[in-house]
């Protein structure tokens, strides 16, 4: 095995990981969370998004918009060939609709939910920040898991598409 299938390899595996991560969110995540109250609600997502900072997360979620270019740049360095524009394609779904969605929209809701103060706040200002970060929220999520389901998939591909 040559170092480049390695990393085309980790980089379908890193994707795969983040793509099933956004998914199982958007089929149960945030529908059972959907169904809490106001206040629990809140305080279920602000625990959720600490929880979630952690190695395990960055090492797909990091690891796959550092190991894509590198197989990208590899397979190039191999001859220009529909795997290299494959890889490229996953590359850029990734780092648009998955990180810059991700750091450009998921990111500045959850800051808005980290900052929030649940000892001073009122049961309407519970259901004011959840009518403002829910739907968004979820919208971006949706996004970020069908890019990242279609990076998955174009990663995939690039391994049967040597030639």
């Amino acid at each position: 095995m040559t170092f480049y299938q390695l990393v085309q390899i980790v980089s379908v595996l890193l994707t795969g990981l983040a793509a099933g991560l956004f998914y199982s969110y958007a089929c149960s995540v945030t529908g059972a969370l959907g169904k809490l109250p106001d206040r629990e609600y809140i305080l279920t997502f602000q625990s959720i998004n600490t929880a979630i900072l952690n190695a395990w997360f960055f090492a797909s979620f990091m690891g796959s918009l550092i190991v894509l270019p590198l197989a990208t740049w590899l397979s190039y360095g191999t001859g220009v060939h529909f795997s290299f524009w494959l890889l490229l394609s996953a590359t850029a779904v990734y780092v648009i609709g998955v990180f810059g969605v991700t750091v450009l929209g998921n990111v500045p809701l959850n800051n808005m939910l980290d900052r929030f103060n649940m000892e001073t706040a009122t049961p309407q200002d519970i259901s004011s920040l959840r009518e403002r970060f829910e739907v968004p929220w979820n919208k971006l999520n949706l996004i970020r898991t069908v890019a990242a389901v279609l990076s998955f998939l174009l990663a995939l591909l690039s391994i049967e598409f040597k030639v």
